[in-house]
């Protein structure tokens, strides 16, 4: 498949999401997902170096939920999607300060950048992975920082929703996503040119944990992911890695 008929099944993909309620169809507006998305957005931000005088590049920003989590760090933010519904909806939340929204493709920034970072959340297993890393690298001053979260293919549900079709369209995924496996994205992040890459699983946080839960099941997930093994079946993977 090509790098364009991907794009535009998920720009498609993405005004399907704009008709309806894209945070829960993401697992993001449940008391659990919002949880989850909370410490997502603050790992990508540590590991993307986010602050005051950053010039960041977000990929994939939807609804705008993360961008506007990340304004708070004082960087100055282009948060890019493809799907202009969605971009309606980001700028709606008029977050103001140092952000501003487009609707384009990444690989399409080069004007507005180099830039000291370039972040997302759930967005590289939509993309066609190799060009998509290059680009990503090419985007980045020397020295700059790329930080994602991703979906992890070693757990078993992120497994089932990606590779069973029934399961994936009944998930609201669209048709060419899939997940990563992190000895694999390492590769692929090295022979795209980046070094001090750092792949770690995290998160057992499942978004439909009951509210009365979610402590003590985040506690439990925190010791899980210190444990060989148990860990790299969390959902996700936290990425980042330097453009030398």
């Amino acid at each position: 498949m090509s790098t364009q008929t991907r794009l535009e099944h998920e720009a498609a993909h993405g005004r399907v999401l704009a008709d309806g309620e894209p945070e829960r169809i993401w697992g993001w507006a449940s008391p659990a997902g919002r949880r989850r998305a909370r410490r997502r957005a603050d790992l990508i931000a540590t590991a993307g170096d986010l602050g005051p005088g950053r010039r960041v590049l977000e990929v994939g920003c939807g609804t705008g939920m993360f961008t506007e989590m990340w304004a708070s760090s004082g960087a100055e933010i282009l948060a890019v999607d493809l799907a202009s519904e969605l971009i309606e909806r980001a700028r709606a939340r008029q977050i103001g300060g140092q952000v501003r929204f487009a609707a384009k493709p990444f690989e399409k920034c080069d004007s507005e950048g180099p830039f000291d970072a370039i972040v997302g959340s759930s967005i590289l297993h939509h993309l066609e992975i190799r060009p998509a890393l290059r680009r990503l690298h090419q985007l980045l001053k020397p020295g700059g920082r790329m930080a994602f979260a991703e979906p992890n293919m070693l757990n078993p549900q992120v497994w089932l929703t990606k590779n069973v079709p029934w399961i994936k369209k009944a998930m609201g995924d669209s048709p060419d996503e899939t997940a990563f496996v992190g000895l694999q994205l390492k590769s692929l992040l090295r022979k795209a040119g980046f070094r001090q890459i750092e792949v770690s699983a995290f998160d057992f946080l499942h978004p439909s944990t009951p509210p009365v839960l979610i402590e003590a099941v985040s506690r439990v997930g925190r010791v899980l992911e210190r444990v060989p093994g148990i860990r790299s079946i969390a959902g996700s993977l936290i990425i980042s890695a330097v453009r030398e």
